[in-house]
């Protein structure tokens, strides 16, 4: 997405769109674009060349951890009540429930920032023939 200003085009990124990373086609984006998916992504991951080369693929590793993540948090919710009772106080629980309930509501968001990143991403790397 462009916006025209005095006759001149700039880089806006859409809503949504990661606060870390420069709006695509802004000089230095996908550098930015790697680094923000990184620092989202399970630390290991930067032990990986091929990801850090391929943009794409790393986006694609970070939508799949993200979801995932994401999954994993609303299986747990409805869980916590149960599997904590016998070992915290009920504040406790009802603290941990309130932490669960703003960790889903950030992946949520981050889902769609994960996701406008790979679609501009994908913009950008053509399928191959």
């Amino acid at each position: 997405m462009f916006d025209i200003m005095c006759g001149m085009t700039r880089p806006v990124a859409p809503a949504g769109w990661p606060q870390a990373v420069l709006p695509a086609g802004a000089p230095g984006w996908e550098e930015s674009a790697v680094s923000w998916l990184l620092d989202i992504s399970p630390p290991e991951l930067r032990g990986y060349a091929v990801l850090r080369r391929h943009p794409v693929a790393l986006v694609r590793f970070a939508v799949v951890h993200t979801d995932a993540f994401r999954e994993g948090a609303l299986r747990a919710l409805p869980q916590a009540r149960t599997t904590l009772s016998d070992y915290v106080q009920p504040d406790v629980i009802e603290e941990f429930v309130a932490a669960w309930e703003h960790e889903i509501v950030r992946l949520v968001a981050r889902r769609r920032a994960v996701g406008l990143v790979e679609e501009a991403l994908r913009r950008r790397y053509a399928p191959r023939d």
